[in-house]
């Protein structure tokens, strides 16, 4: 390593934050990156250790201590090109990702982790800035052509690694614009959309097509692309939210938190949509659901002009620092506060979500009460409701932001017929073939909801079998 002390000498300093009352007034990111010579000194703080618990940690298994002794020496280009033989997208992931590296950091025993998110995000930037990416197209064709359903991180990542090793690959996506969750889904505020054009115009340059404004099985018929195409990739995601099932659930004001977000992002962007408008202003918003779609509601509400904001969450409140079921070097579960939370709105645990009133069809209040969690003799946590804690929160609109189930079945997946797992994802093999010959699938339509980064790794592995499946052996490395 170029300091070997350096850990002892700087301490961690990520990168700043826009003041709130600036960032709350429009949809920028939130931060700020440091100087390349600040990033440098933070660079240096990864400190050598013998077995990189941050390459376990990651999913896509990042060789960090590698690219953070490079960018500190300012050997930028070759930062870049390490990165980049495991990371097909670091400028999303340097933005969005819980960054599972760090929770693994050695240095986080007994200190505060590496930025290593951050180093990432640095190290892409400057790529872009510096020109390394290549943006010409594989000098030879394999002559297969390759369909892949969806534009979200694992159909980007799948027609990038593809793409690379010769084949013909076009993605479809219904959508107007590519990107799928990470376009619709995730606010501007943690990652602009012209990052995401960005990169889709490079995947141009480099030969992938793009076809928006397509439902495959819909606007195009299942025959034509089996005619057309050598192998299919589904990567439509896990689409179906998990719904309240209460009384009033049907009543004018309530909403899943996707179709909130993904409005709002349509608004930003100046792209039309159909549906009413959902709008906070003056309203009293409640939340329900403490992970991160809760807190993106959150900002969102808070850019709009809520005039107050409730999460709630049913699960207790989770410990501040690292305890007893989540060890070093797992990820841990502790509370998170994101910016979101720092802008505005109040938050409760173990609350219980019973009925939702209102009048003339539109939604006025929620009633809740407060539960305990209680072990059983089978180690598993039971939900007791309190006793005589019932009460109101007033609400003008209410946003479900309670994960998701599983993949939309109506439609490709009806129509093929696909084997399911026992929990409606889509079943696939080692190699990521579902149950029809041909007919592979990536990301969360066969993980189930999970993280950006996973869905990137489970492209690139995806990718890999289906090269395997078309030419006999292969050299993605998955």
């Amino acid at each position: 390593m170029g300091k070997i002390t350096g850990f002892k000498e700087f301490d961690r300093k990520s990168f700043n934050k826009r003041p709130t009352e600036e960032r709350v007034k429009d949809y920028k990111e939130v931060y700020v990156p440091l100087s390349d010579s600040n990033m440098k000194q933070q660079a240096s703080r990864c400190m050598d250790c013998g077995t990189a618990f941050c390459n376990w940690g990651c999913p896509l298994s990042n060789v960090a201590p590698d690219f953070n002794d490079l960018f500190y020496k300012g050997q930028y280009k070759k930062a870049y090109e390490r990165l980049a033989r495991t990371n097909d997208f670091p400028e999303f992931t340097g933005r969005i990702c819980p960054a599972l590296c760090e929770a693994a950091c050695t240095l986080g025993i007994n200190r505060q982790a590496v930025c290593i998110r951050e180093i990432e995000q640095s190290i892409i930037e400057k790529a872009f800035k510096e020109d390394f990416i290549k943006k010409d197209p594989p000098k030879v064709r394999t002559g297969k052509n390759i369909c892949v359903v969806g534009s979200g991180p694992a159909g980007l990542s799948v027609a990038s690694q593809l793409n690379s090793v010769g084949h013909e690959v076009t993605v479809f996506e219904k959508n107007n614009k590519p990107g799928g969750l990470l376009r619709y889904g995730i606010p501007d505020f943690k990652l602009e959309k012209s990052i995401i054009d960005r990169r889709i115009d490079i995947m141009e340059k480099q030969g992938v097509k793009f076809k928006t404004g397509v439902e495959v099985g819909k606007d195009l018929i299942l025959e034509e692309i089996f005619e057309e195409f050598d192998a299919i990739v589904l990567t439509g995601g896990c689409t179906v939210p998990r719904d309240l099932k209460v009384e009033g659930r049907e009543l004018e004001g309530v909403h899943f938190a996707v179709d909130y977000l993904s409005q709002q992002n349509k608004k930003v962007c100046m792209e039309n949509f159909k549906e009413k408008e959902i709008n906070a202003k003056n309203k009293n918003i409640v939340v329900i659901g403490g992970g991160d779609t809760g807190s993106d509601c959150i900002g969102t509400a808070v850019r709009q002009g809520a005039k107050k904001i409730h999460q709630i969450e049913i699960m207790p409140k989770p410990s501040e620092k690292r305890d007893e079921s989540s060890p070093w070097p797992t990820y841990p579960r502790i509370l998170k506060t994101t910016t979101s939370h720092e802008e505005g709105g109040e938050r409760e645990w173990n609350v219980l979500t019973k009925t939702i009133k209102g009048s003339n069809g539109k939604v006025e209040k929620l009633i809740c009460s407060k539960v305990s969690w209680n072990k059983a003799d089978n180690g598993k946590f039971v939900m007791k409701e309190v006793e005589n804690s019932q009460y109101e929160i007033k609400a003008d609109l209410i946003l479900i932001a309670m994960g998701f189930l599983h993949p939309k079945v109506d439609g490709i997946i009806n129509e093929l017929c696909l084997k399911l797992d026992d929990r409606g994802n889509v079943y696939t093999d080692e190699n990521g073939m579902t149950s029809i010959q041909g007919v592979f699938s990536a990301g969360d339509m066969t993980t189930g909801q999970s993280l950006v980064v996973k869905a990137i790794k489970s492209g690139r592995e995806v990718a890999k079998g289906v090269d395997e499946y078309l030419m006999g052996s292969t050299f993605l490395k998955g």
